[in-house]
């Protein structure tokens, strides 16, 4: 699949006004939707996203020194970091390269819970190993990505994000193990049963850096050490009882529920069991609420009306405490739904939500320049 030619051509045509010169490549990355298996990648479980068909498209050449340019108009150069990390985390795996002049453009929502950072890594990445010719193997590009983050950005995040960006293929989910790095590829064609998944982006800050995403992998690590298991998710229903802190035992149940949760959503997409993934998709968001303690009042909202609205199931999606809520609708329950949505925001005072259908598109190794 190419890239989308006017977000293509938007992100060179930045780059010729800004270096006055024509980039030597072009390269993109998608944002990701996880359909389930939310806040397991740290902790060794299986993930289940799909890439977004909004993209971060970078067009590049290289330079004597960093010089960055974007189209969005954040008030802010914090987003430089994520491009200068990706020649550190390549150089840390041992692959050498210079600076580089860079034009962005992206169409991922900034804070919606849509992973706009992993987008955003990604690309630059993509478009670093075609400029220095590098040779980097799947698994290693999820490593480099995540060290991004981690090491450089500072946001002790999983490896989910960047597989869905790199791995993405139209039409299917990605299953993706975070521990082995093994994956495959599940068909998701709920738009020929008449279904969608409906993005609900809450209006309400996303914020993961302040310290609360961090406390939540350190219950998990303590939890896992307590329990004696090589990743938590490894963890049986009957160990945690060994868990006395409440909290820790909360994060892990939370872990070892949705990590079979991902397993019987495999199944039931397999048997094309809407129902089961929308009951699902329910537990799922009930356990992030009570359990994980990352949701928020608006997610809740969204979550709670879009349900009583007719949806088969809906849940929150990313990190937490904002961001947005998905949910699988209907067709011809969309307007509905997001009308009750609305609604239900306006009761409580809280933001608008914007809406936006999403399907799986492909990830940043598949997309053509």
């Amino acid at each position: 699949m190419p890239i989308p030619p006017e977000q293509a051509d938007r992100a060179a045509a930045l780059f010729r006004e800004r270096f006055g010169a024509e980039p030597e490549t072009v390269r993109a990355a998608p944002g990701r939707v996880n359909l389930i298996g939310e806040h397991v990648d740290h902790s060794g479980g299986a993930v289940m996203p799909f890439a977004i068909g909004r993209y971060c498209v970078v067009a590049a050449a290289k330079s004597d020194r960093w010089r960055l340019a974007s189209t969005a108009d954040s008030g802010s150069d914090s987003w430089t970091v994520y491009a200068t990390g990706v020649q550190d985390a390549l150089r840390d795996f041992g692959f050498e390269t210079g600076p580089a002049a860079m034009a962005v453009h992206g169409t991922v929502p900034l804070g919606a819970g849509l992973s706009s950072s992993a987008a955003l890594t990604c690309a630059v990445l993509r478009a670093m190993a075609d400029l220095y010719g590098l040779e980097i193997a799947p698994e290693a590009q999820i490593d480099i990505a995540q060290r991004v983050e981690n090491a450089y950005v500072g946001m002790p995040c999983g490896n989910m994000d960047q597989a869905a960006s790199l791995l993405g293929r139209s039409d299917h989910v990605l299953w993706f193990d975070s521990a082995s790095k093994e994956y495959d590829y599940i068909p998701f064609r709920v738009d020929l049963r008449g279904l969608c998944v409906l993005v609900m982006d809450s209006r309400a800050p996303h914020r993961l850096v302040d310290g609360e995403y961090a406390a939540r992998r350190a219950h998990c690590e303590k939890a896992r050490e307590i329990l004696g298991v090589r990743q938590l998710a490894d963890a049986r229903t009957e160990d945690l009882d060994r868990l006395a802190d409440p909290v820790l035992h909360g994060r892990a149940r939370h872990v070892v529920g949705e990590t079979e949760r991902v397993r019987k959503a495999v199944n039931a997409l397999r048997d094309n069991d809407f129902a089961t993934v929308g009951a699902l998709l329910n537990a799922s968001h009930a356990s992030l609420r009570d359990d994980f303690e990352v949701s928020s009042p608006e997610l809740d909202s969204a979550v709670d009306a879009a349900v009583e609205a007719g949806a088969l199931g809906a849940r929150m999606v990313g990190g937490g405490f904002g961001g947005s809520a998905i949910a699988l609708v209907e067709r011809g329950a969309v307007g509905r739904v997001e009308d009750r949505v609305r609604e239900a925001a306006a009761k409580r005072g809280l933001p608008e939500p914007a809406f936006t259908v999403a399907g799986p598109a492909d990830g940043a190794l598949a997309l053509r320049p």
